[in-house]
């Protein structure tokens, strides 16, 4: 496989848990084992889209047990003899090789994945954030020479960037060190959020100036939680910021 994979460094490798989570694109090469009519592949890949009931493969880096994914599209690119190129997004932890095996099976003649690239991973796209091998070590070599960091700048991405999909709450600054320590977030703590929230949901809670403080899952939706005025309405998961950027409230009258 081929294509875009987010690299994290130093304290960013916090944020690797959110993106396994994120969805994904893949452009895919499918094989089928015979010559099959176009509008017969066109209308078995339809019924491919949605939440799909799915058994990882034998070679595979999970237990092999019956799962649900969701395929959110899966267009029909064009088709040559018997390849099919196929553009699909999907959930994190969908098995495109899989995919291919299954329609083979709904058309009856058999197939497999021939190639495979990824396009998106969360919020990083192929157009948008692809960097190779050589612009890096490009970057590196002129940076050592010249200690210029906006040659760095280019191919390393703040850490916020990796949860730009993921719904944020915004927090007090009196809240940040006590959510910071892995205290979870109370309501007079929250300062503004998204709407479209859910219980259970997975949000980044950023400060006032935009910087990520932790990785955390919603304990009410958005709609709760606006007419909430004492409780816990998040559980921090994942501490992302530094425990002592900000001074501690606790005690002094803050709200967490």
């Amino acid at each position: 496989m081929t294509g875009v994979l987010p690299v994290a460094l130093e304290d960013a490798t916090k944020v690797v848990q959110a993106l396994l989570l994120s969805g994904k694109e893949y452009v895919c090469v499918m094989r089928l084992h015979k010559k099959t009519a176009e509008e017969k592949v066109k209308t078995v890949l339809s019924e491919f889209q949605g939440r799909l009931l799915q058994r990882p493969p034998i070679r595979s880096s999970v237990k092999r047990r019956l799962r649900i994914r969701t395929v959110y599209y899966m267009d029909f690119l064009e088709m040559q003899q018997r390849d099919v190129l196929l553009k699909i997004g999907c959930e994190s932890g969908t098995y495109i090789r899989k995919i291919c095996f299954d329609v083979g099976e709904v058309l009856g003649c058999g197939a497999h994945m021939h190639e495979l690239r990824r396009t998106r991973a969360g919020p990083f796209t192929e157009d948008e954030n692809h960097v190779t091998f050589y612009d890096v070590l490009y970057c590196v070599s002129k940076w050592r020479e010249s200690e210029d960091e906006e040659s760095l700048r280019k191919i390393i991405l703040p850490m916020e960037k990796a949860l730009e999909l993921l719904p944020k709450v915004h927090i007090r600054d009196s809240a940040v060190a006590a959510v910071c320590h892995g205290a979870h977030l109370t309501a007079p703590g929250v300062l503004s959020l998204e709407t479209g929230i859910e219980k259970d949901d997975e949000i980044a809670l950023f400060t006032q100036k935009g910087e990520v403080a932790a990785f955390a899952r919603a304990l009410a939706s958005s709609k709760k939680i606006l007419t909430m005025d004492h409780g816990f309405v998040a559980e921090t998961i994942r501490v992302m910021m530094d425990r002592d950027t900000y001074p501690k409230m606790w005690g002094k009258g803050g709200n967490t």
